[in-house]
């Protein structure tokens, strides 16, 4: 047998497993590695956290991937290139944060990368009849395991998709199967560069639960913190709570056609283009401060999702938030005035840590070989398996 196969085998086999669980998303800030120990699968899981960090990218590598990010028309050379290049920078990142917490590869089971969305392609958005739902996940697994010498799983939210989802959002596996409490109905909210969120009824009943994006999170706020002020985002919403809401831009925003479209969905920057908001601002509102755009757009990130808590009838739930929001004073004070607020912190899980958690859990799972059927996507493992040698 191959010698990987066997430890493959020993490895779904345990009941014990260490994860390196790998995210980068939307907002292009870095590489989140969340190393965690878990102990058993599906309801009766048990999480560790043993070691967080996340490793910033250089302007080069942000760079490199807004080429080709969220756009329709492409430099395919490109992409084919940035693919084996990221999983490249991904596997020398791993091992350098290996060393750093004097841990040896040897001892991780598996690398669970969710890898670099470049474009997300929902049927309902693209509206074209012989295309079902797509999505596009980049940083060649192959090149992490090989490099590494690490067992790795990766690109996810394909057998979502194949059986019947959107390959977004992915949150509510971990959510239910970790954070569900018979004490309240939460909504565990994560503002990274779109907001989503899932919704967990004290009931814990896996039907009633829903998850779903519910509008942009930071992606514009960071877009002209770097155009206006040459700084990568809007630290604790500082510079947006000086400025002044501006109604006629917030009502302007608010006619996209997502916000319409009913739950639950998913979006991304194909979606929440920075040119959309910079042509809306060059016809109409050419005069606005960079201050008043900034308070505008962050008014727009907390009304969308209070939009999408009422739609919903959730507004007796308990709010926990992730992401980079979760750390945006300005942000979070505006939510606390209409629904309970709380740092995801509170629930045992650091806020930042939370997606690299999510996709370190989701390789146990598949590794466990449990199954969950959650809303209306059937019982399925997701991930696939890339061998070291």
């Amino acid at each position: 047998m191959n010698t990987d196969i066997a430890k493959l085998y020993h490895i779904a086999q345990a009941n014990r497993r260490t994860i390196l669980g790998l995210m980068s998303g939307t907002s292009l800030d870095g590489l989140d590695l969340a190393l965690c120990h878990f102990e058993g699968c599906g309801t009766s899981t048990k999480v560790q956290l043993l070691h967080f960090q996340t490793i910033t990218y250089s302007i080069e590598t942000k760079n490199l991937i807004r080429e080709v990010f969220a756009q329709t028309q492409i430099d395919l050379g490109k992409l084919t290139l940035l693919h084996n290049f990221l999983g490249n920078l991904f596997a020398e990142m791993v091992l350098e944060t290996l060393q750093t917490w004097k841990v040896k590869p040897a001892e991780i089971d598996c690398i669970a990368s969710h890898g670099q969305t470049v474009f997300h392609a929902p049927k309902r958005l693209h509206q074209q009849p012989n295309f079902g739902n797509a999505t596009l996940q980049i940083a060649d697994a192959d090149q992490i395991a090989t490099k590494t010498g690490i067992i790795t799983l990766s690109d996810f939210r394909q057998k979502h998709i194949a059986v019947g989802g959107e390959g977004a959002p992915l949150a509510i596996y971990a959510d239910y199967l970790l954070f569900s409490s018979p004490q309240e109905d939460r909504i565990l909210l994560n503002i990274g560069g779109i907001a989503n969120f899932t919704y967990l009824p004290k009931n814990q009943n896996a039907n009633q639960i829903i998850a779903t994006d519910v509008g942009v999170g930071n992606t514009f706020l960071d877009y002209f913190c770097q155009k206006y002020f040459d700084i990568p985002f809007d630290k604790k919403g500082q510079i947006a709570q000086t400025g002044k809401l501006i109604p006629e831009l917030l009502q302007q925003l608010f006619t996209l056609d997502f916000f319409e479209q009913p739950f639950p969905k998913s979006t991304g920057q194909e979606t929440f283009a920075n040119a959309w908001v910079e042509q809306i601002i060059q016809s109409d509102f050419q005069a606005i401060s960079p201050q008043d755009l900034l308070c505008t757009l962050t008014h727009f990130t907390v009304e969308g999702i209070w939009q999408a808590i009422q739609k919903l009838n959730l507004t007796e739930s308990t709010l926990y938030v992730s992401g980079g929001g979760a750390y945006n004073t300005f942000m979070m004070n505006l939510l606390n005035q209409k629904i309970k607020t709380y740092l995801f912190d509170h629930l045992g899980i650091p806020a930042e840590a939370k997606e690299a958690v999510l996709f370190a859990l989701l390789a146990n799972e598949t590794l466990a070989g449990s199954t969950i059927a959650l809303g209306n996507i059937s019982k399925v493992c997701m991930g696939k398996i890339s061998l070291p040698n």
